[in-house]
């Protein structure tokens, strides 16, 4: 698969195949909203944007880092994302890294979101794209995230079928910067569970998509088979 591992500001041009990693968590935090029901997330350029297309769309759901703010819904918490019912729903997310990662590479051919709770089904979809190269975004720290790192390298190696044991790379993540600050309360708009459900591998049985739709950046659930699927077909 040959894959590598780039920050954002290293990006140069659109790579064939994306994949765009942030544990700590915004893409936790979208998977979670797929698990409570949403039906898409748009990926907002700035918060802005977002209290704009909240402002077009009220029943739309808006989120955001740090703390709660006026015109915002919830925050980018997944502690506090399992407890709000979404079905049916749009989801507005703008946060610091995972959302401008995935709009770096908006015009590259198949842009995969991911984090440790998708880890598993992001390996299976990349397992059926037929390129050479796929380029691992980690986004936060400027590409120095290890929690981000450690999850792409984990990815990629399901990916190439090279090892199952992701103890190593949750044991990094769980050391991270990242965590220290959530758990510490260096972040602001943090639930107590942030940290452990960042780390939950494989919870969500899809992948994320993201496509532009309208000039809008959309991430989407793939449904991606089990391993028992794949053998029985």
């Amino acid at each position: 698969m040959n894959p590598s591992f780039v920050g954002i500001a290293e990006l140069v041009e659109a790579p064939s195949v994306a994949v765009v990693v942030d544990v700590m968590r915004a893409f936790t935090v979208a998977a979670w909203a797929f698990g409570q029901g949403a039906e898409k997330i748009v990926l907002a350029e700035s918060l802005d944007e977002a209290l704009a297309l909240k402002a077009r769309h009220p029943d739309w759901v808006a989120l955001k880092d740090g703390p709660p703010a006026p015109g915002f819904d919830t925050v980018n918490s997944p502690g506090l994302l399992r407890c709000i019912d979404l079905g049916g729903r749009t989801v507005v997310q703008k946060t610091t890294a995972g959302t401008v990662g995935a709009l770096a590479v908006k015009e590259a051919s198949l842009v995969l979101c991911a984090s440790f709770v998708v880890a598993e089904a992001t390996a299976r979809l990349l397992r059926t794209v037929e390129r050479d190269g796929v380029t691992f975004v980690v986004t936060g720290e400027d590409g120095q995230a290890d929690e981000d790192l450690a999850c792409a390298q984990h990815i990629a190696r399901r990916a190439t079928g090279d090892g199952t044991d992701a103890a190593e790379f949750l044991r990094r993540a769980g050391e991270s910067r990242a965590a220290f600050e959530l758990t510490a309360g260096v972040r602001q708009g943090v639930h107590p569970d942030d940290v452990a459900l960042c780390l939950e591998l494989d919870r969500f049985p899809f992948a994320m998509v993201a496509t532009l739709e309208d000039s809008l950046m959309v991430l989407r659930p793939r449904a991606v088979p089990s391993l028992t699927d794949e053998a029985s077909i």
